[in-house]
């Protein structure tokens, strides 16, 4: 279902207002399902937000505990954490315009709110440091990978651009590190079918017709490990560490390919070595070859 656009409660410190639509079920009011829907959070709170006025239905009706419950309404609220660890790294903005906004995004920073993680995220820094409330990413990045986002700040346009990536109308280009292979000839072109595997977050190759699909340089070669250059000419997720590992040479500090590894928290000493170097298309608007890089190094 599609966000209603504005939404009812403003942008506070650069994050906007969750929504949810109310499923099918009967609840005697508004706070107990919300008790139900969200365990973690208890009704102490639910009725302190409201009481700030910080829970509203799609009109912007203010809603309380005894709000009846409405199936297939959409209400809104701010998503609160109790505490975030501070990313100790910053994004450097690029190229912006009237349309979009380029950004070098460092390593382990979330692109967008999801977890815990929030303020500790790209959007919602951009949206303090540019004031652009209408900023989204038109399309994402692993937190563990570093290097070259795009955001639209105009409603607009923004199809148009989406639409680039949509339809594979945008070269992109990345660098990672992995071991030396030297019986590997290269380049190569790697084509896989990937479907979500096990744990959730991880994807894996099955048999079938391939849907995934990356060239492969090689940039550099050193004794141990090498600087490869990556096209990927399809978007999966984990694309690219799932082909380099399956031809064994997994990306230095890959905590989930080929094997999953145990979580280091806020360990920052090991990124992930892998950058997202360059996009280059046809502005969908104006006709212009657009290109942006990154300056960061692996």
């Amino acid at each position: 279902m599609v966000q209603l656009q504005p939404p009812p409660l403003p942008i506070v410190d650069g994050v906007a207002p969750s929504y949810l639509w109310l499923p099918i079920g009967s609840w005697p009011n508004l706070l107990a399902f919300l008790e139900q829907r969200f365990p973690a959070i208890d009704s102490a709170t639910w009725i302190a937000r409201m009481a700030r006025g910080e829970v509203a239905d799609g009109d912007g009706v203010r809603l309380t505990p005894d709000s009846p419950y409405r199936r297939g309404a959409c209400i809104f609220y701010y998503r609160e954490l109790e505490a975030e660890t501070p990313i100790p790294f910053e994004a450097s903005i690029l190229y912006q315009d009237e349309r979009i906004l380029v950004v070098d995004k460092p390593h382990f920073l979330p692109v967008i709110p999801a977890g815990r993680f929030l303020h500790e995220t790209l959007l919602v820094r951009l949206k303090k440091e540019t004031g652009l409330a209408h900023l989204t990413p038109i399309h994402r990045l692993d937190r563990e990978t570093a290097g070259v986002v795009i955001f639209s700040h105009d409603v607009a346009s923004r199809g148009a651009y989406q639409s680039l990536f949509q339809q594979r109308l945008v070269d992109k280009t990345y660098e990672a590190l992995a071991p030396t292979r030297p019986e590997l000839t290269l380049p190569l072109v790697y084509r896989s079918r990937m479907v979500e595997g096990t744990p959730f977050f991880r994807m894996q190759e099955v048999a079938g017709e391939a849907n995934s699909e990356t060239r492969i340089e090689l940039i550099e070669q050193r004794e141990t490990s090498s600087l490869y250059r990556l096209h990927p000419l399809t978007g999966k997720k984990h694309q690219l560490r799932v082909h380099l590992a399956a031809l064994g040479i997994p990306i230095i500090n890959d905590a989930f390919y080929p094997e999953v590894y145990p979580c280091k928290g806020d360990d920052w000493s090991a990124p992930l070595k892998l950058l997202a170097r360059e996009i280059a298309f046809i502005d969908p608007l104006d006709g212009r070859r657009r290109h942006f890089a990154s300056q960061r190094k692996l």
